[in-house]
């Protein structure tokens, strides 16, 4: 059991290591919200589930199932809630006039010959 808990540990903090690079490395805000609103969630789920599994173990007594059910149902909370407060950040960008990256002539690297 302990082996499965430190993978999904292992996998969950893979997925947070991708959002925060793709988030340092992404040109503007709203490509940015994209590994923040995908990465995070499922990293978060990840180790969420590890944890659950942890509490519940080997040992199946009411409390330690009903302690992972609750890991669980915030997890399933923050599963549905993450995609909408994302939504919710794009749209107040919009409504704030924020224009998204374009490629500039400088930029494309087609133009240096190679």
């Amino acid at each position: 059991m302990n082996i499965l808990v430190g993978f999904l540990l292992v996998i969950g903090l893979f997925f947070f290591t991708g959002g925060a690079v793709g988030i340092l490395r992404m040109p503007d805000f709203y490509t940015r919200l994209h590994p923040a609103g995908k990465l995070d969630t499922m990293g978060q789920l990840m180790a969420m589930g590890a944890m659950a599994l942890y509490v519940v173990g080997l040992d199946l007594s009411l409390a330690s199932v009903l302690t992972g059910l609750k890991i669980l149902l915030i997890s399933v909370l923050v599963f549905i809630t993450s995609p909408t407060a994302t939504h919710a950040i794009v749209d107040a960008g919009v409504r704030a006039g924020m224009e998204p990256w374009t490629k500039s002539e400088t930029e494309d690297f087609r133009d240096l010959g190679a």
